[in-house]
């Protein structure tokens, strides 16, 4: 078996084991095999690669879960206040003195 087989089977079998957790592994996976992949063309560090686009792809991951919940949360409010009451148009002539 080559190094890249060890080395691809290895960054598999750690984002795998890590995706069994599906709390703390958002954005992992996909990570993983695109810095598995990034690495090993960068001079056959796919391992290393994999565990860096882990945490990056789990940090985006979080990131985009945050400001997501953060614009549902806007979203919400600003359909809980009340529209202001539109008030009734007003005529030309009301109130003046006719011009």
């Amino acid at each position: 078996m080559s190094k890249f087989h060890r080395g691809l089977i290895a960054g598999l079998v750690a984002a795998l084991a890590v995706a069994a957790v599906p709390a703390q592994a958002k954005g992992c996976l996909k990570g993983a095999v695109v810095g598995g992949v990034a690495g090993h063309v960068a001079g056959h560090h796919a391992v290393v690669g994999a565990v860096a686009g882990c945490a990056i792809g789990h940090h985006l991951a979080v990131q985009k879960e945050r400001e997501a919940a953060q614009a549902q949360a806007l979203a919400r409010a600003q359909a809980a206040t009340p529209a202001p009451a539109a008030s009734a148009p007003r005529s030309q002539d009301a109130g003046t003195d006719g011009w």
